[in-house]
């Protein structure tokens, strides 16, 4: 978990292209709806209208804290883009009696209903944090809702393909129903207990840590919060995919996008003690990093996995 997610200082920047007409009619090739990360374009054409059955949808950005305070959201954010706190999904305050645990579902229910979002509303995040933005779309997954999305690459992918951004502060329209029991997957959340029941008696499965090398070995907890270092006994590890626990670049490309599944299948899970014929619950220091390579697993059609 990142206590800073791009919504602290501004850093300096290249120019950025310029931005096309918004009078574009921009056509892209329609997705599953179990597909996370899609391109610009793809939401562009959703915002122009052209993807089937997504009239309902809300593009949001992630961030940490009061929108207010978020700088990234304020400089300029996708148009007609609302704002969303981590906090909404998880008590993320970094402390002992906070330490990032998922909310209760009725708490994450309450806060999308808010935005207006609902079991059937199509969903778009984007933030300056990869793994931030990946644990909120885990938490609505968690909940119910059925179509999550998140634009790979995040605001810098949108610009570089030249499309315009806008400073106004959106907000959406409160919703009464959310459509569905929540949490309505609640199989995708491995509790403490069930680790430790399943690690004694169940050898499928598998306890995997998205966590640096350095907290692995027990050098370092990762946390100016956490005393204690090392892993839960029986676990295995990921390859080395977090460089630190602030930098998934191990699951991602140069520019800043999330690597698919096969691509993390050659380049980071070569020599690992675990298989996609395990059942796989990810964690890392707080959940955050745990919720990307879910994302990338749930997004390639896997349903034994968790966090």
């Amino acid at each position: 978990a990142t206590m800073i997610v791009g919504c602290g200082s501004k850093e300096e920047k290249a120019e950025e292209p310029a931005a096309k007409e918004e009078t574009s009619d921009v056509q892209a090739e329609s997705v599953e709806q179990r597909t996370v990360y899609v391109t610009p374009d793809w939401v562009k054409s959703v915002q122009d209208g052209n993807q089937e059955d997504y009239e309902d949808y809300v593009i949001a950005e992630v961030g940490y804290g009061d929108v207010k305070d978020c700088a990234s959201y304020n400089e300029g954010h996708v148009s007609g883009a609302i704002y969303v706190d981590n906090c909404e999904v998880e008590d993320a305050i970094g402390d002992v009696e906070s330490p990032y645990n998922l909310l209760p579902a009725a708490d994450i229910e309450k806060y999308l209903l808010g935005h207006g979002i609902t079991k059937d509303t199509k969903v778009i995040l984007y933030g300056a944090d990869v793994s931030g933005t990946a644990r909120q779309a885990f938490g609505y997954i968690y909940a119910g809702v059925e179509d999550v999305k998140i634009l790979n690459g995040g605001i810098e992918a949108w610009k570089a393909a030249g499309y315009g951004v806008e400073t106004d502060v959106n907000e959406g329209e409160e919703a009464k129903d959310f459509g569905v029991k929540v949490p309505a997957h609640p199989e995708y959340w491995t509790s403490m207990e069930e680790a430790k029941d399943r690690l004694a008696n169940d050898d499928n499965f598998k306890l995997v840590s998205v966590r640096s090398e350095e907290e692995w070995l027990g050098k370092t907890s990762g946390y100016n919060y956490m005393d204690k270092a090392g892993e839960p006994e029986g676990a295995v590890w990921d390859g080395g995919g977090p460089l630190d626990p602030y930098d998934m670049s191990g699951y991602m490309h140069d520019d800043g996008t999330i690597k698919n599944l096969d691509e993390i299948k050659t380049d980071l899970w070569r020599d690992v003690d675990f298989t996609l014929d395990n059942d796989l619950a990810f964690y890392c220091g707080t959940g955050w990093r745990a919720c990307i390579p879910f994302l990338i697993c749930y997004e390639a059609g896997y349903d034994n996995v968790s966090v």
